[in-house]
């Protein structure tokens, strides 16, 4: 009976595969693309009289996302075409981004380390002419430091406030207008605050000094700090301040003793990002500050020197000595900006919640 009820049972037939369907390109496919390209551009390149490497590296990116479209498209269906295609993009606009990333710093280093001893990082200009072989960067150095520093305290404090006030009490036409000036603040030029602190200095009858261009990189500084505070108190559960609040615990302790330090590693990166961006500014160092060869160590009377307006300085001057130094105090800024991420980043990790059994 067994028998017969199989025989009545209606019998399936298995499913037809298409073998195209099923077919995956291996895995040194993307390798061999790009070899086939490199070569393809190059190739054309030479061919056409085309002198200029970055056509030929852009004739050999074309070709690298047709071929792979193709080759895809033939071998396994239209869908991983269409991904293939995605991702052969992506792959070509990083290597478009990275490549002069890459040239930068290396023409940096290898023109910079020159002259970049401990001798240049010791000693000043102070009676160097500019187009002799000598000098150092020690005066810019210190200028940086001290009006970098100037400008941390006077916008880490406000970045921190305004930040605190937007995410905790702000509601209404005031928080809207806080927001509108943070956002217009991001995107202003660093010449216009230059010129707002020139303004105010001329008013007011001051003179030069590294004060007057640390208040000038704080008003760059503020928005991003306010920004970067705002998305990490945002990122603070709500559960924390409810729990704190039930206790019956003031909201400013609450935000004091638990909004912030749960923040604080996103905090301080915020900020250590925000002073890297601020860093290389020339244009209100031009204008407040004037620059000086000697050491001045006080920020707070007499020009001062900055590494990005010493590097305006020596590549003004157009000689082979001062076209050094020049790429030497690039490479020393480069450093400092690098030194500072790294930092920041160390911070992140070390405030970062630790998870584990």
């Amino acid at each position: 009976m067994s028998n017969a009820i199989q025989d009545a049972a209606p019998t399936q037939a298995p499913p037809r595969r298409d073998s195209l369907s099923h077919r995956r390109m291996p895995r040194w496919a993307p390798a061999g693309f790009a070899a086939v390209s490199i070569a393809l551009g190059v190739g054309i390149g030479t061919a056409t009289g085309l002198e200029s490497r970055i056509q030929w590296g852009l004739i050999a990116a074309a070709f690298f996302v047709v071929i792979s479209y193709a080759a895809t498209s033939a071998v396994e269906n239209r869908r991983q075409a269409k991904d293939r295609l995605a991702t052969s993009v992506v792959w070509v606009c990083f290597v478009l981004a990275v490549v002069p990333l890459l040239s930068l710093v290396w023409v940096t280093v290898s023109r910079g380390i020159k002259v970049l001893d401990g001798y240049f990082l010791t000693h000043s200009m102070a009676g160097v002419p500019g187009f002799e072989p000598g000098g150092g960067v020690y005066h810019a150095l210190i200028g940086t430091l001290e009006q970098v520093g100037l400008a941390t305290l006077v916008s880490a404090p406000i970045g921190l406030l305004t930040a605190v006030y937007l995410v905790e009490y702000g509601k209404g036409s005031l928080a809207k207008a806080v927001t509108f000036f943070v956002d217009v603040m991001t995107g202003i030029p660093s010449i216009v605050a230059g010129l707002f602190i020139l303004s105010i200095m001329l008013i007011a009858g001051l003179a030069p000094s590294g004060l007057m261009g640390a208040l000038a990189l704080a008003i760059l500084m503020i928005p991003v700090v306010v920004r970067s505070t705002e998305e990490m108190l945002k990122l603070v559960p709500n559960e924390l301040r409810e729990a704190a609040l039930a206790l019956g615990v003031p909201k400013w302790r609450v935000i004091l003793k638990v909004v912030i330090p749960t923040a604080v590693g996103g905090i301080t990166t915020g900020v250590m990002l925000a002073i890297a961006r601020i860093a290389g500014e020339t244009a209100p160092i031009m204008l407040l500050v004037f620059g000086s060869q000697l050491i001045n160590t006080n920020p707070f009377e007499g020009a001062q020197s900055s590494l990005p307006f010493y590097i305006w300085e020596q590549y003004r001057v157009g000689n082979e000595a001062s076209y050094d130094r020049a790429w030497a105090a690039a490479l020393v800024l480069i450093a400092f900006v690098m030194i500072l991420n790294l930092v920041a980043r160390g911070i992140a990790r070390w405030k970062a919640p630790k998870t584990g059994r």
